[in-house]
C-alpha cells in the first residue's frame, strides 16, 4: 500500500516537470513508451478470473496495469457462444469468435493479457446459457477437464494476487460462481503436488499464490479499498474512463459508457493468503521489485543480494529517462545485459528450489519487458504485408517485410526471420544488416503452403509471422511482429446452404424443396467445380450435379438443387450434404466471414449441411402472419421455410400500412430496442389489436424501451434483476394451468413431447408483475424453486388478443426443435379459427 500511496501522491508532480518536446512526437506524453516502461518498477503480477468476455474489472486492471505498471491478466472461461448479439446474425461458435477478439482488442486498451480455458470452437468449456449452480455448470463443463486447465494456467502464470471478478452468491450466473469456487479452491492445490501430478512431470512447477482477494460485498466488510477515480495524465483519462474505453469493444453486448472523472474506490476482501501476507493491503507481504526480492535472499548470498539491487537501480534508471527515447533505449540495452547476467547467476546460486524458481520466473518477466521496451524506445518500424490474406493448399504467395529505423541509433545486424507452421517452406534474405537511423530496409520472402496444411481456425497462432531482432550495445533484442490483416489457409471452394436448417412437414410433404449452394472461389487463379448435393436414401435430387467456372479469386455463383423427400417420410433428423470437387480433390465446408471493423475479419468453417427434421405441423388454412424483425432472431426466415406464410414488416408497415390483412402481428425477442419505428408506432399495434387482431411479442429486458405501463395495453413489469426472473434448465416440468386453452389444442394437439428436447433453457425475464387482465397459462420452475406462472400471459383488448411469452421459442425454432414450432405454431394461429 505504500508503494501505492506514493504512486498516487507524487504521480502529478513528476509529469509536470517532464520536458514537453523530448519524445518522438514532440508531445508532453508518450503513452507508447511509457505503458511499455512503467512496468519496469514491479515484479508482481495479477490475475483477474472470470466466466464470460466483459466480466474482466475493467476499470480496476486499469489502474493496476496503466497505473501501477502490475503485471495483470484476464482469464475468461468460455466466450460467450451462448449469448444474444446485439451487432449481427452470428450465433453459437461464429458470436464466440466475435466475443473473443473483442476480450484481445479490449485488453489491448487496458494493458492486459487476455487468456482464455476454453481452447477450440464448440469446446467443452462452452457458453452452454445461463445457469445457477456449479453443478449445472461443471455438468456440462466437466469438472476435472475446467479444473486441470485452471490449474495448469495458474501453475503456468504464477500470480501474486488472484481475484476473481464475482462472489459465490445466488444472486450470481451460475457460470460466475463456478469460477469463484473453483479459483478458491487453486489458493491449496495449485502448491500441492498430488493436485494433477502428471503437470509437474510435464515440467510445471507447483505455485503458491500469495493472496485472494473477492470483490467486497459492502464498504463495510471490505478490508481494504483503493481510490481508482484519479486522472492519468499520460493517457489523459482516469482509470475509469479507461475501463469504458475498452468496454467499448463488447459491442456485441453493447457494452462502454461515457463517464466523467471522479472518484471510485474498489472494496476487496481478503479471503485466502499466505502467512507473511496477512496484511490485507493489496500488496502488503508480497516483493514488490528486485530491491525487496533481495531482503528474501540467504545472507550467504550478499553478492547476489548487491546484484538485485543493483538491477532495480537499472530499471528505476530507465523509468526515469522517461519520455526521451533514445536514453530509455540506451539504458535499457545495458540493462538487457544485466538481466542475462542475473539469471546465470541465480541459476549458478545455492537457493531453495522454489525460491530459485521464482526469482528466475520474474526475471524471464522482466526480460520480456525490457525487450518491449528496447522495440518502443528504437523507434524501429516494422510493417508486413503478404500478397493475399487467403490462401489454399500448394499455394505459393509472398510477403514484404519493410523496417524502418526511425531512431538515433544504429541497429547491428537486424534480421527478419518469417515464422510458419511445419512442414511450410521459406526462402528468403537470412543475413542480417546493419539498419542505421533514418534508413529503410525492404524484404520480400516467398512462403509455399503445403498440401497438407491445417485450415485456418480462429484460435491458433497466426500462420505467418515476422521474428525480427537487431543488436546495440552490445544487446540482443528480439520481437514478433504481426502480418497486416488475418492471414487465413481455406478450402478452394466454401459452400453456403440457403436453407441451412430445414423441416419437412409430415402433415403435407412438400414436393419440391430448393435448396441453394452458393460456391465461392477462395483460389488465387480461375478454376471450376463440380458441384453436388448428397440425399438421404429414397430421396430424388436434381440436378444430380452441376459444374460451375470461376474467372477470378472471391468469384461467387449459386447452384439450386430440387430435392423430393419420399411421401412416407418418417419424423427424425436428416442430413443434406453438399459437396464440390476441384481438381480432383472433394470439398464440404462452410467458410462464414466475420467482419466488423473493431475488430477485423475472422473466419470460422464448418460442415455445410443442411440440418432437417421432418415432423407433423399443422397450421390454419390461409393464416397470414406480420413479423417485426429485430435483428436478434431468424424466427421469421424458420417459419416461412416451415410452410407458413411470413410477411416481415417494414417501417412504412408499421407507420402507415393496412395492419388488418394480417391475422396475427409477431414482435421479434428484444425489438422495442432495436426498432425505434415499433416504439414510435405502438399506439397502431394496439389499435390492431383493439380492432380484432392478435399481436404476439417475445420476450424483452426491462431496459429495452419497454415501459411498464404503456408498452402493453395493461401493466406488464419485467423481472428485475434478471437472474432472479428465469428458468434456466431446459428440462423443467411444465404445467399446463388452462389444458383447455386453444393455445394447446389448436391447431397442434400438444403432449408432454413436445416440451421435450428443449435447449440452453426454458424462459428468461420472466414478468414479475402484471395487471388482472392477463390470463396464465404455464407454469414451470428450476428445481428448489418457486415456480413462474408468467410464461405465456394473454389478455383480451378489444375485439383481439395480446399475448407476451418470455418463453426461448427463438432457440427453439433456430435449433430444430419440433415442439418449439408446434406450440409457437399454436401461439400465432390463436384466434384465427374459433
Amino acid at each position: 500500500m505504500k508503494k501505492i500511496m506514493i504512486y498516487v501522491l507524487s504521480l502529478a508532480l513528476v509529469f509536470t516537470l517532464l520536458p514537453v518536446s523530448s519524445t518522438a512526437e514532440g508531445n508532453e506524453h508518450d503513452p507508447e513508451l511509457w505503458s511499455a516502461v512503467k512496468p519496469l518498477d514491479t515484479t508482481v503480477t495479477f490475475l483477474n478470473i472470470g466466466a464470460h468476455p466483459d466480466d474482466e474489472r475493467s476499470d480496476f486492471l486499469a489502474y493496476l496495469s496503466r497505473g501501477l505498471g502490475v503485471k495483470t491478466a484476464s482469464l475468461i472461461a468460455n466466450r460467450g457462444e451462448g449469448g444474444q448479439n446485439e451487432i449481427g446474425l452470428e450465433l453459437g461458435d461464429g458470436l464466440g469468435i466475435i466475443r473473443s477478439r473483442e476480450m484481445i482488442e479490449a485488453a489491448k486498451i487496458t494493458g492486459v493479457k487476455a487468456y482464455h480455458l476454453s481452447e477450440t470452437t464448440s469446446d467443452s468449456i462452452y457458453d452452454f446459457g445461463f445457469s445457477k449452480t456449479k453443478e449445472e455448470t461443471l455438468d456440462h463443463w466437466g469438472e476435472d477437464l475446467t479444473y486441470e486447465r485452471l490449474i495448469r494456467f495458474i501453475r503456468t502464470y504464477q500470480p501474486d494476487i488472484i481475484m476473481p471478478s464475482f462472489r459465490d452468491s445466488d444472486t450470481q450466473h451460475g457460470h460466475h460462481r463456478t469460477m469463484t469456487i473453483l479459483s478458491e479452491q487453486t489458493f491449496k492445490d495449485a502448491a500441492d503436488p498430488t493436485v494433477f501430478p502428471n503437470q509437474l512431470k510435464e515440467g510445471l512447477s507447483l505455485w503458491q499464490t500469495k493472496k485472494l482477494y473477492l470483490p467486497a460485498e459492502s464498504k463495510q466488510s471490505a478490508h481494504t479499498s483503493l481510490e481508482i477515480g484519479m486522472l492519468d495524465p499520460v493517457y489523459g483519462k482516469s482509470y475509469p474512463q479507461i475501463g469504458e474505453q475498452s468496454r467499448y469493444m463488447h459491442k456485441s453486448q453493447g457494452m462502454g459508457n461515457d463517464i466523467p472523472v471522479a472518484p471510485r474506490q474498489i472494496d476487496l476482501e481478503l479471503k485466502h493468503f499466505v502467512n507473511e501476507a496477512k496484511n490485507p493491503e493489496l500488496f502488503a507481504g508480497i516483493p514488490y521489485d528486485f530491491n525487496e526480492w533481495a531482503t528474501t535472499l540467504p545472507k550467504t548470498e550478499k553478492a547476489l543480494q548487491a546484484h538485485y539491487s543493483t538491477f532495480q537501480q537499472s530499471l528505476e534508471r530507465i523509468i526515469s529517462s522517461y519520455p526521451t527515447r533514445e536514453d530509455v533505449f540506451t539504458n535499457t540495452q545495458k540493462a538487457l545485459k544485466d538481466v542475462n547476467q542475473l539469471m546465470k547467476k541465480t541459476k549458478q546460486a545455492k537457493l531453495d528450489t522454489e525460491l530459485k524458481a521464482t526469482l528466475l520466473h520474474k526475471l524471464q518477466l522482466k526480460k520480456e519487458q525490457l525487450l518491449e521496451v528496447s522495440v518502443v524506445s528504437s523507434n524501429l518500424d516494422v510493417k508486413a504485408v503478404v500478397d493475399s490474406t487467403i490462401l489454399t493448399k500448394g499455394q505459393q504467395t509472398s510477403v514484404k517485410v519493410t523496417i524502418s529505423n526511425n531512431g538515433k541509433q544504429t541497429l547491428r545486424n537486424t534480421k527478419v526471420e518469417l515464422v510458419t507452421p511445419k512442414g511450410w517452406k521459406v526462402t528468403g534474405p537470412s543475413r542480417g544488416k546493419h539498419l542505421r537511423p533514418d534508413h529503410t530496409a525492404t524484404l520480400t520472402y516467398h512462403v509455399h503452403v503445403p498440401n497438407d496444411a491445417e485450415n485456418y481456425h480462429a484460435y491458433k497462432e497466426p500462420v505467418i509471422q515476422a521474428n525480427v531482432s537487431y543488436e546495440a550495445s552490445g544487446a540482443k533484442t528480439t520481437t514478433m511482429k504481426q502480418v497486416e490483416g488475418t492471414i487465413a489457409v481455406l478450402p478452394d471452394v466454401g459452400l453456403t446452404l440457403s436453407p441451412e436448417d430445414l423441416v419437412i412437414n409430415t402433415a403435407n410433404v412438400q414436393d419440391n424443396v430448393p435448396v441453394t449452394v452458393k460456391v465461392k472461389n477462395y483460389r488465387s487463379d480461375a478454376t471450376s467445380a463440380s458441384v453436388s448435393l448428397q440425399v438421404p436414401d429414397g430421396w430424388k435430387v436434381s440436378p444430380k450435379a452441376t459444374t460451375v467456372t470461376f474467372k477470378k479469386h472471391a468469384e461467387e455463383q449459386d447452384v439450386t438443387f430440387t430435392v423430393q423427400p419420399p411421401a412416407t417420410i418418417e419424423d427424425g433428423a436428416f442430413t443434406l450434404t453438399p459437396k464440390a470437387s476441384v481438381n480432383g480433390q472433394s470439398f464440404s465446408s462452410t467458410v462464414q466471414e466475420i467482419h466488423y471493423d473493431h475488430i477485423g475479419t475472422f473466419y470460422y468453417l464448418y460442415p455445410a449441411n443442411v440440418n432437417g427434421v421432418a415432423f407433423e405441423l399443422l397450421a390454419p388454412k390461409g393464416l397470414k402472419v406480420g413479423y417485426v424483425e429485430s435483428g436478434f432472431d431468424k424466427v421469421a426466415d424458420y417459419l416461412t421455410n416451415a410452410g407458413l406464410d411470413m410477411t416481415k414488416l417494414t417501417q412504412a408497415d408499421l407507420s402507415s400500412g393496412d395492419l388488418s390483412q394480417y391475422d396475427s402481428i409477431v414482435i421479434g425477442i428484444r425489438a422495442y430496442l432495436s426498432r425505434v419505428d415499433l416504439a414510435a408506432n405502438n399506439e397502431r399495434l394496439k389499435e390492431y389489436v383493439k380492432n380484432g387482431g392478435h399481436l404476439v411479442v417475445q420476450y424483452h429486458k426491462p431496459n429495452d424501451n419497454w415501459d411498464t405501463d404503456t408498452t402493453a395495453p395493461y401493466r406488464l413489469k419485467i423481472g428485475n434483476p434478471s437472474i432472479r426472473w428465469r428458468v434456466t434448465d431446459e428440462n423443467a416440468t411444465v404445467n399446463i394451468l388452462k389444458p383447455e386453452s386453444p393455445l394447446f389444442n389448436t391447431p397442434n394437439k400438444l403432449t408432454n413431447e413436445d416440451w421435450a428436447n428443449w435447449i440452453q433453457e426454458r424462459g428468461l425475464y420472466y414478468p414479475m408483475e402484471w395487471a388482472n387482465e392477463y390470463e396464465t397459462f404455464v407454469s414451470m420452475a428450476d428445481p428448489n424453486e418457486q415456480p413462474f406462472d408468467g410464461g405465456i400471459l394473454m389478455a383480451k383488448y378489444g375485439k383481439g388478443t395480446y399475448l407476451y411469452t418470455n418463453l426461448v421459442f427463438y432457440r427453439q425454432i433456430q435449433g430444430q426443435v419440433p415442439g418449439g414450432y408446434r406450440i409457437f405454431t399454436n401461439i400465432i394461429s390463436y384466434g384465427h379459427e374459433k
